[in-house]
């Protein structure tokens, strides 16, 4: 059973699946009323990558003055919102566990229906948020830091996966290949500003070409490491900036092989680019000369909304309400895009 959205109702969405605490309030048609994060970028910088135990932590810390922050700055009231969406997984779990806990304490505390987001759903309407602008049937690339798949979306909620990552995600790949070269964290932006001044001189492999619609970023880790191993003196200055650019160039390679075979495969008028690498640069401007030389429209969210947030689980959330799924939300590391 389908229900009618209230063109007025307002979702409080809620993101906690790894490192930052997003909040936000959206509208059914995926206007942003209001939004805010809470980073822990700086928290995580000195272990070079994310510490579950910590990030849950600064999750407790941040939920509720973050919900607060979000409200005041609509000039709203609990009693003014419609429902509650909240990050139910994949994700580390004690992250989960404190946004779902959370979540439910103050749908109980204020009277509102809670609903349990699946957060690769959530990238996927990310999309739509600000405006609507994915045309069915989609092709998405979803790229980030813990995902790497293809999906065909024949029509709006409906998902059929096609292809994955057999090992690390690009995101992670990324991240680790910055560490390699003394580069901050989060890596994605570090390897992508650090990759535009330098000239991919290494030929570091395409991995995955016999895996159809599949990924594997492992193996060009690997290399990454046996090169600098081999060759110290290239892990600093320009010889740093040739390695990161020669990575990105393979990475790009890849993603785009793929995305033309699963184009080809699958009718689709629009390819869709989601998650976190869904920022970088390169990959926006890799996916627009794929979508130009294949006569499909490319879809991408606004920059802000392409790292994980509150808005686009909000988004998601009413996809949930509209469908009368269940709203008690059940943490859950294993979902895949398929699942609600």
């Amino acid at each position: 059973m389908t229900a009618v959205l209230p063109d007025d109702g307002l979702m409080l969405g809620i993101e906690t699946s790894c490192d930052d605490t997003g909040v936000a309030v959206v509208r059914p048609d995926g206007e942003v009323v209001a939004a805010a994060v809470a980073s822990q970028v700086e928290l995580h910088d000195r272990y070079g990558g994310v510490y579950p135990e910590m990030a849950s932590r600064a999750h407790v810390d941040a939920i509720l003055p973050t919900v607060r922050k979000v409200l005041t700055d609509a000039d709203l009231r609990p009693s003014d919102l419609t429902a509650i969406g909240v990050t139910r997984g994949p994700g580390l779990i004690g992250s989960l566990v404190v946004g779902t806990n959370s979540a439910v304490g103050l749908g109980d505390g204020w009277g509102l229906p809670v609903y349990g987001v699946n957060h690769l759903r959530g990238h996927l309407r990310s999309a739509d948020l600000d405006e609507r602008r994915v045309d069915y049937p989609a092709m998405v690339l979803l790229v980030s830091g813990g995902h790497t798949l293809l999906a065909h979306l024949p029509a709006p909620g409906a998902v059929e996966l096609v292809g994955s990552t057999r090992d690390d995600s690009v995101g992670e790949a990324y991240d680790k290949v910055a560490r390699m070269l003394g580069l901050p964290y989060p890596g994605g932006p570090a390897i992508d500003k650090l990759a535009k001044t330098g000239t991919p001189d290494v030929a570091f492999p395409r991995p995955a070409k016999d895996l159809e619609l599949d990924f594997s970023f492992s193996g060009l880790k690997s290399s990454v490491s046996r090169f600098l191993a081999a060759n110290p003196d290239r892990a600093g200055g320009s010889g740093a900036a040739d390695v990161a650019a020669s990575f990105v160039d393979a990475c790009l390679d890849v993603l785009v092989a793929k995305c033309r075979k699963a184009l080809a495969r699958y009718p689709s008028r629009c390819l869709v680019v989601v998650g976190g690498v869904a920022a970088s640069p390169q990959v926006r401007a890799a996916a627009q000369q794929l979508c130009d030389e294949a006569g499909v429209s490319l879809c991408l969210p606004p920059l802000r909304w392409s790292t994980d947030n509150g808005a686009m689980i909000g988004l998601a959330a009413w996809d949930y309400l509209a469908r009368g799924l269940d709203g008690r939300p059940r943490p859950d590391t294993s979902l895949t895009i398929a699942d609600w």
